[in-house]
C-alpha cells in the first residue's frame, strides 16, 4: 500500500488555511495515518503554527519543508501566497526524516548530520531515494549537494529544490517537525519497494562559443578564457545585462548533457559576475537563452521523459520541482507548466511542488545529483 494525499490552500489567515489544508488531506486519507510529509509555504505565513497544526493531527509525522516562490498541487493547480502539504501513508515504502544545522559552517558537518539522523530511525537499510528542501542564501547549494553525495554515495538518488522567500532574497526558512529553521538541510529518506524516475529539462539553448571558466570563488566568476568574466557577455549580448534570461550552460562530462547557472548580480567596474550557484573551476560554459515557448517545451519534456522511464505501471505520486526564473519569465504563463503535467500524466493522482532558488536532481539515470537553475524537475512514484 502506498497511499498519497494532498491539501492546498490560498487563504491568507494561517490558521483558516492549515485548516482547510488537513481537512483535505483527512478526506483523502480516509482513516489512514501519513508517517511522512512536505510543506511548502509561502514566506508570510505563520510557519511554527502550521507545523504545530499539522503535529497535532498527525503526532508521529515524519515532516520536512520549506519557504518558496510559488507552490503548485493537484487541487489548486499554480498559486502564489499559499501553503500546499503532501502526505505519505505506506506499508511497503519506509520515509524518516532527517536534518542538519549550521549548514553555512559546515556543510559536510550539517549533510552528515541530517542522513545519519534519518538512517538511524529507519528498520530498513534498502535505501532508494532522497528529498531535501536546503537553505539557498546562507550557503552555495553546490556545497549542499556535494555533502549529501558524500554522506549517501555519488550516485545516489538526490532531488528537490532550495527554499525561496519570494526573491526577497532575505531570509528563507526550512521546516523539520515542529521546527521553523534558517541555515539549515532538511531531507525525507525513502527505503523498501518504492518505484520512481524523474525527468528534467530546461529549455534554454547556446547562442555564445564554448569558453572555459578560468576563476572562479564560490559563486563569484572571475574569468572566463583568461578574460574578464563581463567581457564574454558583451562580446555576445552588445552590452546587454547578465541576467537569469541569459544564464550560464554548464558541461557535465559524466552526464554528457548541459546544465544551467543563473547570474544575477555584476559589477562593471570590476567585470566580475555573481552566480546562483558555484560553477567547477574548467568547466566548458556557454551563454544561453530561451523563450517562453522554449522554457513550456522543457516542462513538457522533463514531465515527458519521467513518465516514460518510469519502471511500474502508473506512477501514485508526482512532486514537481521549477526554477523561480521560469516563473519570472513566463509571468501570466506559469500556470501552464503545471497544466502541462496534468495534460501529459492523465491520471487523476496527488501532486506537489514549489518554485525553488536551485533545483536537484541527476542529469541522467545513474549520474551524479547537480544543482541547477532555470529547470524543470519532475519526479514520479509510486509502488506498483
Amino acid at each position: 500500500m502506498f497511499k498519497v494525499a494532498v491539501g492546498h490552500s490560498n487563504d491568507p489567515d494561517s490558521d483558516s488555511a492549515i485548516e482547510e489544508v488537513l481537512e483535505q488531506c483527512q478526506t483523502s486519507l480516509a482513516g489512514e495515518i501519513p508517517t511522512a510529509g512536505i510543506l511548502f509555504a509561502a514566506i508570510d505565513f505563520e510557519h511554527s503554527l502550521l507545523l504545530q497544526e499539522i503535529n497535532r493531527a498527525f503526532p508521529e509525522i515524519e515532516l520536512i519543508g520549506c519557504t518558496t516562490d510559488a507552490e503548485v498541487s493537484s487541487v489548486l493547480e499554480f498559486e502564489q501566497d499559499s501553503l500546499t502539504l503532501m502526505l505519505f501513508c505506506s506499508d511497503e515504502v519506509e520515509i524518516r526524516a532527517g536534518v542538519g544545522r549550521g549548514l553555512s559552517k559546515d556543510a559536510v558537518a550539517a549533510t552528515f548530520q541530517a542522513v545519519t539522523q534519518a538512517q538511524a530511525k529507519s528498520k530498513l537499510k534498502s535505501h532508494k531515494l532522497c528529498l531535501a528542501t536546503p537553505e539557498s542564501l546562507t550557503m552555495d547549494g553546490v556545497s549542499t549537494v556535494d555533502g549529501l553525495k558524500q554522506a549517501l554515495g555519488e550516485n545516489f538518488p538526490i532531488l528537490g529544490g532550495l527554499a525561496g522567500d519570494q526573491m526577497r532574497i532575505n531570509q528563507t526558512y526550512q521546516f523539520f517537525s515542529t521546527e521553523v529553521l534558517s541555515d539549515s538541510v532538511p531531507i525525507l529518506l525513502f527505503s523498501g519497494e518504492l518505484l520512481f524516475s524523474h525527468g528534467f529539462a530546461n529549455g534554454w539553448h547556446p547562442i555564445s562559443r564554448k569558453a572555459v571558466v578560468t576563476k572562479i570563488e564560490k559563486n563569484i566568476l572571475y574569468e572566463i578564457d583568461n578574460k574578464p568574466a563581463l567581457d564574454f557577455y558583451d562580446d555576445y549580448l552588445s552590452g546587454l545585462l547578465p541576467s537569469a534570461e541569459y544564464p550560464l550552460a554548464v558541461s557535465d562530462s559524466q552526464a554528457n548533457n548541459v546544465y544551467m547557472a543563473a547570474v544575477h548580480v555584476y559589477n562593471r567596474k570590476t567585470k566580475i559576475i555573481n552566480c546562483f550557484a558555484r560553477i567547477p573551476e574548467k568547466s566548458t560554459v556557454q551563454i544561453a537563452q530561451a523563450n517562453r515557448e522554449d522554457i513550456l517545451a522543457a516542462a513538457k519534456s522533463s514531465i515527458t521523459k519521467a513518465l516514460e522511464t518510469y519502471p511500474g505501471n502508473q506512477p501514485q505520486a508526482a512532486l514537481f520541482f521549477s526554477c523561480v526564473a521560469r516563473r519570472q519569465l513566463l509571468g501570466t504563463k506559469t500556470k501552464e507548466e503545471y497544466q502541462l503535467a496534468k495534460t501529459i500524466l492523465k491520471q487523476d493522482f496527488p501532486c506537489c511542488g514549489f518554485y525553488t532558488y536551485g533545483e536537484i536532481s541527476p542529469l541522467e539515470i545513474g549520474t551524479p545529483s547537480r544543482l541547477q537553475n532555470q529547470t524543470f524537475v519532475t519526479l514520479l512514484l509510486g509502488v506498483e
